[in-house]
């Protein structure tokens, strides 16, 4: 009892700041979700052409962050139980749970290749589309208590995760680059799909927790997930138009897309600020996926009454710190287009690799309190930390890769930097249980404080900053 009133506690207090957080978010920037246009009236572009602009903004946010919501709400659905589901519910060994969520990150990385080139060629709504059939039926799977099954199900649960983290951010981007939206705007959009994750996985963990405690099933919240996937099939049906990447729509016999798989190839052996990009999206989001395993056990290690943490506030708490690092984000980012208003269209890619920089470095340095700190107090506001690096992750790591990565290939790259990862993720399940688990956490550190510097050093862009600089000095002048 007294572990459930600290974690409400916490999840009150935590919630209150966020509330405080968006009162400012909204008095400091007003008009956030108002395209800024490249250029000024002043310089002959019509009033008109700029509020034009930003009806297309609106309308692609609406279309994008409905869709956005209802998946993320699906998915976040699962995150607090999954784990208890297997270990609890199914009595397996953690050895067995471990090698279940293996199967999935597998299943993941063989598919991700196949997935960013399908999803190029074939559009990339047709595969969102697929997305909800198969993560549905992955929801199904996983309430049948037999290991066939619940393999199967990890099988398909692995192949939606490929398209749900490549083929819905290429349809935003791509949609945004046919309506000539600035990167500004398509920054905003993505800020927002954070926060707006933030709320939804917030929401979801207390609602399965609710669910869990009606029902005494750990199973009822991957049902409720299901149901959503269906109303999201129904909405992506609905509301999206199709895009492609390069070539795409056109009838192709190599199934196997082998030819646009050794173009990608050749792009990211050719540009090594890719190279980091993929290094970055492979530590960054292969410990985000070996957090998700971990956190429960983490938790329970260093509690004194284990089975009574009350996971769904938990989880919420972690949502909430999300959100904050994606208000953080937006607050940064509204901040530098301020600063700079007067000057013509300032690269935002170097603030954006600065950021990406200091939030690996920020997660390495709450995993190591973590690792360092056996109290259980300490060690979920470490969590806490992290899960706020997490929000400003996605818009950070997606703005780059609508600028470094070009259209026609980018769901292909996206997908194919998941091999990495899922490599990353599937080599660390398989030592990191019992006694390894603070191993795995420290190898994490490691691999994302590589990452930062990585980032710091490589992705820079100084022909830009150096037209900027010289756009300074005529200014200036």
């Amino acid at each position: 009892m007294a572990a459930t009133l600290f974690y409400q506690i916490q999840l009150a207090g935590i919630s209150v700041i966020c509330i405080v957080s968006l009162l400012l978010d909204r008095l400091v920037t007003p008009n956030a979700d108002v395209v800024r246009p490249s250029l000024r009236p002043s310089e002959g572009i019509p009033e008109i052409e700029n509020s034009r602009g930003a009806s297309a903004t609106v309308k692609l946010a609406w279309r994008y962050l409905i869709v956005y919501g209802i998946v993320m709400s699906a998915d976040w659905l699962q995150g607090p139980y999954l784990y208890s589901l297997y270990r609890e519910q199914y009595q397996f060994p953690e050895r067995l749970v471990a090698a279940l969520f293996v199967t999935g990150f597998i299943s993941a990385g063989l598919a991700a290749p196949l997935i960013g080139v399908w999803a190029d060629q074939h559009g990339r709504k047709q595969l969102c589309l697929v997305f909800c059939i198969t993560y549905t039926l992955s929801c199904l799977c996983i309430t049948v208590p037999h290991l066939p099954v619940l393999l199967f199900g990890r099988i398909l649960g692995g192949t939606s995760t490929a398209i749900l983290f490549s083929a819905f951010e290429s349809w935003l981007i791509s949609e945004s680059t046919s309506a000539s939206l600035p990167p500004g705007d398509l920054s905003t959009i993505m800020g927002r799909a954070t926060l707006l994750n933030g709320f939804v996985a917030a929401g979801a963990g207390v609602f399965s927790n609710q669910l869990v405690s009606m029902t005494n099933s750990f199973t009822t919240p991957f049902i409720a997930s299901g149901s959503l996937l269906m109303l999201a099939w129904v909405v992506i049906r609905g509301m999206w138009t199709e895009n492609y990447g390069g070539g795409g729509g056109q009838p192709n016999k190599d199934v196997f897309q082998m030819k646009r798989l050794g173009q990608a190839c050749t792009i990211v052996r050719k540009d090594p600020q890719i190279v980091v990009l993929g290094l970055a999206q492979t530590c960054f989001e292969g410990s985000m996926y070996l957090f998700v395993f971990l956190w429960v056990p983490s938790l329970q290690e260093s509690s004194s009454t284990p089975q009574l943490l009350p996971l769904g506030y938990i989880f919420s708490s972690f949502m909430i710190s999300m959100m904050l690092g994606s208000l953080l984000y937006t607050a940064i980012v509204s901040h530098y287009q301020r600063r700079f208003s007067e000057l013509p269209v300032p690269s935002s890619v170097t603030l954006h690799a600065q950021l990406s920089s200091i939030v690996c470095a920020c997660s390495a340095l709450a995993f190591g309190v973590s690792v360092l700190c056996s109290d259980e107090h300490i060690r979920f506001w470490a969590f806490c930390v992290y899960e706020a690096c997490v929000g400003m992750y996605y818009p950070v790591q997606g703005t780059l890769r609508g600028a470094l990565i070009a259209n026609e290939h980018r769901a292909t790259l996206s997908s194919l930097f998941r091999v990495p990862l899922n490599i990353f993720v599937v080599v660390s399940l398989l030592t990191g249980v019992s006694s390894a688990r603070k191993a795995v956490l420290t190898a994490s550190a490691v691999m994302l404080t590589v990452s930062s510097l990585s980032t710091a050093m490589v992705i820079r862009r100084p022909r830009e900053r150096a037209a900027l600089s010289s756009n300074v000095s005529t200014h200036i002048a």
